[in-house]
């Protein structure tokens, strides 16, 4: 069985919004925030989880990571502040279902 992964977006503490996959999210996250998983992070610190969604398969994962880096500031934050209709429609639109 392949792995599930999980696609998240974090907070950084200048306001702006990172998205990542992977296949353990804790981990990764104490690897943010030790500023040894991204450049962009790692300048950009503290980060916190803002949003996640895990079991994803890793095309699927891969297709959705690149969606969301694609999407307005304003649909990042709908979707960080509760809006499901925008991962609704973003899964639907990429992965077809």
């Amino acid at each position: 069985m392949s792995s599930r992964y999980t696609v998240y977006m974090l907070r950084c503490a200048d306001g702006s919004l990172y998205t990542g996959i992977t296949v353990d999210l804790e981990r990764r996250l104490a690897a943010h925030a030790a500023g040894t998983a991204s450049r962009y992070t790692r300048a950009r610190r503290p980060v916190a989880l803002a949003w996640s969604r895990g079991r994803q398969p890793p095309t699927d994962a891969r297709r959705l990571e690149y969606a969301l880096k694609q999407l307005t500031r304003t649909e990042k934050l709908a979707l960080v502040g509760g809006d499901d209709g925008v991962w609704r429609r973003l899964r639907r639109r990429v992965l077809g279902r």
